[in-house]
């Protein structure tokens, strides 16, 4: 299916069914677990929650290099697995000649962490780790929520690739593709849909963000490219159990998504421009889940408003290279839940919803030119629908 068609066909698919599954779909806690988990997901969900929230210290694996003490500590509002106020250090070079990307994964990146325990402090004199000097661009990346993630996760890779368009050949003006793993996998999970798995972005978070080792992840990070010194990570690897780490997966798995709110006549009408301005041709309203052992999971339609496909934003927007994204192009960023955040765009600079529309540009440039078109009034019915979902 081309885009064109899978935009409209989605967008018709909604404007029928949209408000009776909105009234008939069962109501989640925010935060909460999904609806139909089994007594025994149920109780892994919460053991999960235990290991999402510990906070570690040095004396429990916690660095010598990291970003924060615990999953929470960035997933943190309104509930845990929710957003939080960090901004991070991404890095990478990138030859546009070429067209090739390197993460310095040797030398550091390409995340930089920005706190060190006193040991390594002690030790070289560190505040935070050096950025590499073959660093062509630095990114900064604000913290997203994470819930409904695992719903994200099970939808198959084939729902993304019928999505995609990279030739543009309906000639909408829209290119999206699949990013891939240094594996050659599809990637969804980042703001350049880089990770393939939940599993893979949970393991390598506990290792990147807080220098706690893992079955999945089981080697510390480099300073700058250089080992640890002797005698400042004093916990031998890994630092997590298989079990702890099965646990957190469950619980950021099992999360459910926030519901979409009621729709105000204001908002139904915001949901129509929204449609007409054709932002459902990357913010895709559905995705649906395939086959899943957690009959939770399985087959039903995750209302995430995205394509999880690479899209070229500009050249305002543009930062750093990964996998096969440009330093122009980023993963249409999830709405569902967009209420609960407090900033914008993938490195938080938009502090409103119209400030965020407002920078889009590349491939989202008719639909910013559409939105500035737009009366006041039809701008705030708009804004009420994306604070609805």
């Amino acid at each position: 299916m081309n885009r064109a068609a899978a935009g409209w066909t989605v967008a018709a698919g909604l404007a029928v069914f949209g408000l009776v599954a909105a009234a008939c779909a069962p109501r989640h806690e925010l935060g909460g677990p999904l609806d139909g988990l089994k007594p025994d997901e149920l109780e892994r969900f919460d053991a999960g929650r235990t290991v999402f929230e510990r906070a570690f210290a040095p004396e429990t694996g916690l660095g010598p290099l990291f970003n924060a003490d615990s999953c929470a500590e960035c997933h943190e509002d309104p509930v845990a697995g929710g957003v939080g106020d960090e901004v991070e250090v991404h890095v990478a070079a990138f030859d546009p000649a070429t067209g090739a990307c390197d993460p310095l994964a040797g030398r550091g990146g390409p995340v930089i962490q920005q706190m060190v325990t006193p040991a390594l402090k002690a030790a070289l004199g560190i505040d935070s780790e050096p950025i590499p000097a073959a660093a062509s661009a630095r990114a900064h990346r604000s913290t997203p929520a994470i819930l409904g993630f695992g719903l994200i996760d099970a939808v198959p890779d084939t729902a993304i690739e019928a999505l995609a368009d990279p030739d543009d050949r309906d000639g909408d003006g829209i290119s999206g593709r699949p990013n891939h793993f240094f594996d050659g996998r599809i990637g969804r999970f980042g703001r350049k849909a880089l990770v393939p798995t939940l599993r893979e972005f949970s393991a390598g978070a506990f290792v990147i963000e807080q220098g706690i080792t893992n079955p999945d992840a089981p080697t510390e990070e480099t300073i700058g490219g250089d080992p640890i010194p002797a005698g400042v990570d004093p916990v031998a690897e890994p630092e997590l159990t298989a079990e702890s780490l099965s646990r957190a997966d469950d619980f950021v798995r099992f999360l459910a998504p926030p519901d979409r709110q009621p729709l105000s006549h204001e908002a139904k009408a915001g949901r129509a421009i929204f449609e007409s301005m054709q932002c459902q041709r990357c913010h895709v309203p559905f995705l649906t889940t395939g086959d899943s052992p957690v009959k939770a999971l399985r087959y039903r339609k995750v209302y995430a408003y995205t394509d999880l496909l690479l899209h070229d934003m500009g050249p305002a927007l543009a930062d750093i290279c990964l996998g096969d994204a440009s330093p122009s192009e980023f993963r249409t960023a999830p709405l569902m839940g967009i209420r609960l955040a407090t900033t914008f765009l993938h490195d938080g600079r938009a502090t409103t919803l119209e400030e965020a529309i407002r920078l889009h540009d590349g491939e989202a440039s008719r639909s910013r030119a559409r939105f500035a078109a737009l009366t006041a009034e039809q701008r705030q019915s708009l804004l009420a629908f994306l604070r609805s979902l």
